[in-house]
């Protein structure tokens, strides 16, 4: 009895394990032909690689590895899906590579076996509260964004429309672009989801134009919320050339905030931290979209009130950050 005392005592003093900051899942659907399944293969392959880059735990399926004999990948997905339930991470990525149909009605993502449709992941997705990023690299994938879209989500599709339907290579890219810093449009030693998205939608349209061909494939990102999806060549650099007539905040700022591969001071900044930025960072955002509403002195104010925070979590990054080590004047 002594023995069971101490340990339920033992039991009831233990804390929960915290949540893991980021979980990447890849998705690659049914091929159809081999020379899709080996380019879907790679593209996986490096969304995997960032992964690890990032320290960020990774879980794939549909790849010839993940196989299941007897199991659908439709119920893999569910499972997996159901499992982060229990213990949700602060981040989940999730990336469909593959091909999807749409019927005027139905946008479904072509799995071996059963395939899934928009509906049904939204519904597979709704218990999950974390913020989530949503990449479906498929053919006739932007339905997917209206039904996915809602608060704390980004969502990527690689069409515009459901009726662009031939084979998209936009993923291709993407998997490229997404652990490059050479698409580090702002300069502070990563990438973003939003930076690789938009130099992935400048490569899918040279692709074209070398091949002289009208592009069948325009892909839009979605992350305020509103289920429209805005193109990439709506911005200059990471911003919108255009504004909305309301105070949506504008497609764009909240994707910026989401990095698989961090810079070295990203591994520095604390999870609370990077909380507090994302959201003067938002609210930076919101204040460019209303500054018409302000006086200049008034906007200049409220500007204030967000970047003296900003520059003090900034100067705390500074201060954690590990020396570097001097070294002899050449000269």
């Amino acid at each position: 009895m002594i023995w069971m005392a101490a340990c339920l005592s033992l039991i009831a003093g233990m804390e929960p394990e915290p949540p893991e900051s980021a979980v990447l899942m890849v998705v690659v659907g049914e091929p159809g032909e081999e020379q899709y399944e080996k380019m879907f293969v790679e593209w996986a392959g490096r969304w995997r690689d960032a992964a690890e880059k990032g320290g960020v735990r990774s879980i794939a399926i549909g790849l010839p590895e993940s196989k299941s004999s007897d199991r659908d990948d439709r119920d893999l997905l569910t499972e997996t899906l159901a499992s982060l339930e229990e213990k949700t991470p602060e981040t989940l990525w999730i990336v469909m590579i593959g091909h999807g149909t749409f019927d005027g009605k139905k946008a479904k993502f072509n799995l071996r076996g059963p395939d899934i449709t928009a509906t049904e992941l939204a519904a597979q997705l709704e218990p999950l509260s974390c913020r989530m990023a949503i990449v479906n690299c498929a053919s006739a994938s932007a339905p997917f964004v209206n039904r996915l879209s809602g608060p704390n989500r980004v969502v990527v599709s690689a069409t515009k429309s459901g009726s662009q339907y031939n084979f998209a290579r936009f993923g291709g890219y993407l998997s490229q672009m997404i652990g490059d810093v050479s698409a580090d449009l702002d300069k502070d030693g990563q990438t973003s989801l939003l930076e690789a998205w938009l130099a992935a939608a400048k490569q899918t349209q040279e692709y074209y134009d070398s091949k002289s061909q009208l592009a069948t494939e325009h892909s839009i990102l979605d992350d305020n919320g509103d289920g429209k999806g805005t193109p990439a060549d709506f911005f200059r650099g990471i911003h919108l050339v255009k504004t909305s007539q309301d105070d949506t905040l504008p497609d764009g700022t909240f994707a910026n905030q989401f990095i698989l591969v961090p810079g070295e001071d990203q591994f520095v900044l604390s999870d609370e931290l990077r909380r507090q930025r994302d959201q003067l960072e938002r609210q930076l955002a919101q204040l460019r979209q209303q500054k018409d509403k302000y006086s200049e002195i008034e906007y200049l104010h409220q500007l204030e009130k967000i970047l003296v925070p900003l520059a003090e979590i900034y100067r705390k990054v500074e201060e954690l950050a590990p020396s570097q080590p001097e070294t002899d004047d050449p000269s």
